[in-house]
């Protein structure tokens, strides 16, 4: 068969083929690192001062993750498995071109934005380093603070632009050290809230850490004093601060490569013990610092919280979490910018993208306010995704013709565009009006989007049918089709590296992320005093930190003797 129209192609543009299909172990592995990132100090921490409760916290994160995962699985990944594509892609087949390249300018902003965050987080642990004083205002008020911004951005986007791929592939080995070192913290630095509040240092029952949680945590009264945050809020976060991805579908170019949408309930390791577990601890990690430094928590940032909790790798956590976040989101930019700019590699879209973004992570604002950033970046592509749902899972069971945009042959779906601001409107317009709590504005976006969108479709032409159309998407769908059998065949299989150098130092790295879960847990259950607390807190200080290296060398090192085998 002829596959030279094919091989022109760009990947992107084509389904996942069969043999580069993961299982549910990779979903896992990729959800547990993405999710347990640098945001997360500031999420917690930004609970504790809006004023949570503590029984809210426990039961409206759990919930409001659990209803996230079911997003992904609902909704994500059956319209990724069923399609094989990327949402850019889909995106271009059901509503053309110029409906693509507004999308892009979209998330060149809100990659741009969530870039500068993660540089200003990684900045607050170098700025502890050399004593430049926390920045508490949404704009600079140091000088020495914006040039170590500026010199964490330059590393960041240089590294985005050159050598990105090594270290989207050191992120993969962040996930289980991050987990670990978010527990870690929460039991260091809960014998001090304990003494603080029950007179000493050790918890004897789970009322225990209710009373505390209630008295030095989430105390219900926020920041300025007057009553806080409740439950519906906490689940409305939770569930909204994923909304990009799931009800917003840009990971559709994750879960493209999963075998069975039921994967998507793999999405519960970033969930969960991700986002459930780490924002409960750094809340944890907040308060009990807050106290130990005698200031309001609304006046700590996340280089003062990880380093009372975590000693040295407190200052790795944040800048490895930073970092690493930072690349992606720069990468994802420098992307949605090149497909804006034709004309450009994605290298110098990537650079200006990245000098943009060293700005603006000068003004401390954008990790203060990740809350409402996150929620009102969601509710900017929540549109998006109800046109996609509206298309693939609406039409065909209505009678309309999935596709028509591409068997009209047009660039241009006015439909698509009118929903999409329409949509914007309507969920911005409630926020304005302060009709319903702006954490939940997405639900009635998607719908409303949804309903204008198949009514818009309706009057250009979605009804009609296509039938040489189809016919001849699918002629092109079997050539795809035995294009992927052809490169099955000749590609070259996984092999595993099961030498027992490999094998000791993936022992090491697992060893050593154990030895620091139980220094940790020395730190919280056996220290009888005050006293005792101080010399375990150090002993963990320490030797914490020469398990770290431990882990990143013997982790990172298996890493390449794996790759090596594969070149």
């Amino acid at each position: 068969m002829n596959f030279e129209k094919l091989d022109n192609v760009s990947e992107e543009q084509l389904p996942i083929a069969k043999h580069k299909q993961h299982g549910w172990k990779h979903f896992l592995g990729l959800y547990a690192g993405e999710h347990v990132a640098a945001t997360e100090f500031v999420i917690g921490a930004t609970f504790v001062a809006l004023g949570a409760k503590t029984m809210d916290i426990l039961l409206g994160l759990l919930i409001g993750n659990i209803l996230a995962i079911l997003s992904w699985t609902l909704i994500t990944a059956p319209i990724a498995t069923q399609t094989r594509l990327s949402l850019y892609t889909y995106l271009e087949k059901v509503a053309g071109k110029s409906m693509t390249k507004l999308y892009n300018w979209a998330n060149v902003i809100i990659f741009t934005v969530i870039s500068a965050a993660m540089i200003t987080v990684s900045s607050t642990a170098v700025r502890y380093l050399f004593n430049i004083p926390a920045q508490l205002n949404w704009y600079p008020t140091n000088s020495w603070f914006v040039l170590v911004v500026l010199a964490v951005g330059a590393v960041v986007v240089f590294v985005a632009m050159y050598g990105f791929k090594a270290v989207s592939e050191f992120s993969g080995i962040c996930g289980p050290w991050l987990f670990v070192m978010f527990g870690s913290g929460a039991l260091v630095i809960m014998p001090a809230l304990s003494e603080s509040v029950l007179g000493t240092t050790t918890l004897h029952s789970f009322k225990d850490f209710i009373t505390i949680g209630d008295q030095s945590i989430w105390t219900g009264v926020n920041a300025y004093g007057k009553p806080g945050i409740g439950l519906l809020e906490v689940i409305g976060f939770a569930w909204a601060a994923n909304t990009i991805t799931h009800f917003g579908l840009i990971d559709m170019a994750l879960f493209r490569y999963a075998k069975k949408p039921i994967y998507g309930l793999a999405t519960s390791s970033g969930m969960l013990f991700g986002h459930f577990i780490a924002w409960v601890s750094a809340g944890i990690m907040g308060a009990g610092t807050a106290v130990l430094v005698k200031k309001s928590i609304i006046a700590l940032d996340p280089g003062d919280v990880a380093f009372q909790a975590l000693g040295l790798s407190g200052f790795v956590i944040v800048i490895v979490a930073g970092w690493t976040t930072a690349n992606a989101n720069l990468y994802r930019a420098g992307l949605a910018a090149q497909a804006i700019f034709t004309r450009y590699s994605r290298r110098q879209t990537t650079l200006a993208v990245g000098l943009i973004t060293m700005v603006v992570a000068c003004f401390p604002f954008v990790f203060s306010k990740m809350l409402p950033l996150l929620t009102y970046a969601g509710l900017l592509v929540v549109p998006v995704g109800a046109i996609v749902f509206s298309e693939h899972v609406l039409f065909p069971k209505i009678g309309f013709s999935r596709y028509w945009v591409s068997y009209q042959k047009l660039t241009h779906s006015t439909p698509a565009v009118a929903s999409w601001g329409i949509g914007l409107a309507f969920g911005f317009g409630l926020n304005a009006l302060n009709i319903m709590s702006f954490y939940y504005l997405f639900l009635p976006t998607w719908v409303v989007t949804i309903i204008v969108y198949t009514l818009l479709a309706q009057r250009y032409g979605a009804s009609k049918e296509y039938p040489e159309e189809m016919a001849e998407m699918a002629s092109h769908d079997k050539l795809v089709e035995a294009y992927h059998e052809e490169q099955a065949r000749v590609a070259m299989p996984i092999v595993e590296d099961t030498s027992l150098l490999s094998k000791a130092l993936k022992s090491i790295a697992w060893i050593s992320l154990i030895v620091t879960l139980a220094l940790a847990s020395i730190t919280m259950f056996a220290s009888e005093n005050m006293a005792h607390y101080l010399e375990n807190r150090e002993t963990f200080y320490t030797y914490g930190f020469v398990c770290t290296i431990l882990y990143f060398t013997a982790a990172y090192w298996a890493l390449k003797r794996q790759k090596a085998l594969q070149a």
